[in-house]
């Protein structure tokens, strides 16, 4: 069971993610297993709200999002109990939640941010966006961190700082993508600003609108970015390694999509081979050199993420 798991959480993670999934072959054994096993449930779950496979469009099912929400809940609500998981992206997440004391809470919170997409949830400012991206992708961080045996709470807001700046990355490179299945992130107020709205992110003519708000988001990033690479210095040196890389092909790709203005999304921007092998090089010596000193202050004016009740007197 334990090598039928492996093989699906690899086959998803390579499928799913290869802009992670490079960096996440650094990582010593054990780690890797159980972050490709989280990644494995994380993909699972989005696919499920999305009626997806791996990304991708898939048959459709005659369930509503809503019912599938709850069968998440319901599936998860077992894995933490104990009981015998047969969808193996559940079996493996029991597995990560055992070894690791994986709160109940995190993984609650990372499902609410598929029931905010069910919902339809509308962002009107940048710290709603930036709740979303709390939701989808720095709660991810902070189990990902647990996974390479952080404790520490200072840690983990550079490792939930790293999830968000992943996220605005992702929305600003999935804007029309996103907009094509009836989704925006992007603060109302931004849009309001350029003076267009949801139902034209679609729209050709509209492109340079785009460019401007996708430069917006990346912009907003860099701070998050560079709060989680002074995080590193917290990390063993081969997770430090493997998230070192990550951080730099995930900001590469929000580059891309500046430099590329309103011709960003006439392809999917990404990072070739020979790019990632560059990052993971300059990923081991950002690592090597996180080894030095202390770590860094976190940034100030940075989004605060919330606090379970046992971390630092639940501050």
């Amino acid at each position: 069971m334990n090598g039928t798991l492996m093989a699906h959480a690899s086959e998803t993670m390579a499928a799913g993610s290869k802009s992670f999934n490079a960096a996440a072959k650094l990582f010593d054994p054990a780690t890797r297993r159980s972050a490709l096993m989280l990644y494995a449930w994380c993909r699972y779950c989005d696919d499920v709200i999305d009626d997806q496979h791996l990304g991708f469009s898939a048959t459709a099912r005659s369930d509503s999002a809503l019912a599938r929400l709850e069968m998440l809940k319901s599936e998860t609500r077992r894995a933490f109990a104990g009981e015998t998981m047969r969808e193996p992206a559940f079996a493996a997440f029991q597995e990560v939640a055992t070894r690791h004391a994986i709160s109940p809470q995190l993984a609650f919170d990372h499902l609410e941010g598929f029931a905010m997409d069910v919902r339809e949830t509308r962002y009107d400012t940048f710290d709603d966006t930036l709740r979303y991206c709390y939701h989808v992708a720095g709660v991810v961080g902070l189990m990902m961190a647990q996974v390479m045996g952080v404790r520490n709470d200072a840690v983990l807001d550079r490792a939930c700082d790293l999830g968000l700046a992943f996220q605005l990355t992702n929305i600003a490179r999935d804007i029309v993508e996103d907009a094509g299945t009836g989704r925006c992130y992007l603060p109302a107020r931004w849009l309001a600003e350029e003076g267009i709205d949801a139902s034209q992110l679609t729209d050709p003519a509209k492109r340079q609108h785009l460019a401007r708000l996708a430069q917006r988001l990346v912009a907003h990033a860099e701070p998050y970015y560079a709060s989680a690479r002074g995080g590193l210095h917290g990390l063993p040196l081969r997770s430090a390694w493997a998230i070192a890389s990550a951080h730099g092909v995930y900001r590469e790709i929000g580059m891309k999509v500046t430099a590329a203005g309103a011709h960003a999304w006439d392809t999917r921007q990404g990072t070739r081979k020979g790019e990632k092998l560059a990052l993971v090089i300059k990923g081991g010596l950002a690592a090597l050199s996180s080894r030095a000193g202390a770590m860094p202050a976190r940034p100030s004016g940075l989004w605060q993420r919330p606090y379970l009740p046992h971390e630092n007197g639940g501050r």
